[in-house]
């Protein structure tokens, strides 16, 4: 049954990764698809970390937060950059709690230039690794 959670869990993380890349993909974005790729990246980046815990208590860890998922991830080679992860979970609950359009600003361009590329690997890893069967 956790075999089966953890890829249906891919898919969704799969299909926000895929819209968050086409939004990213709006050259001189409006405030209002600034605003999409940051919810985009909110839905995206839950379903990353939850997706990891998925897969990690299959292997048999325990996993009760996203920063433990995202160490023990770390750990376990399943992402390469832990700190850039950490601090793209910090940015993940600004965003979630508070709406400032230059911090927003800021943030979009983090997600653009840093967090985006985490989540590539993140999916490729996954994609050709793990779902390969």
């Amino acid at each position: 049954m956790d075999d089966i959670r953890y890829k249906q869990r891919f898919e969704n993380f799969e299909k926000s990764f895929l819209l968050l890349k086409s939004g990213l993909e709006i050259g001189d974005a409006s405030v209002v698809e600034k605003a999409g790729v940051i919810q985009f990246f909110e839905m995206t980046f839950e379903l990353a970390w939850k997706l990891m815990k998925d897969y990690l208590i299959f292997q048999g860890y325990e996993i009760k937060s996203p920063r433990e998922a995202i160490k023990k991830s770390f750990e376990t080679d399943l992402i390469s950059d832990g700190r850039r992860w950490l601090e793209a979970l910090t940015d993940r609950n600004l965003t979630t709690h508070t709406y400032d359009e230059a911090q927003a600003d800021e943030i979009y361009v983090r997600i653009r230039d840093l967090y985006f590329g985490l989540l590539e690997e993140f999916y490729m890893t996954f994609k050709e690794t793990i779902c390969t069967d």
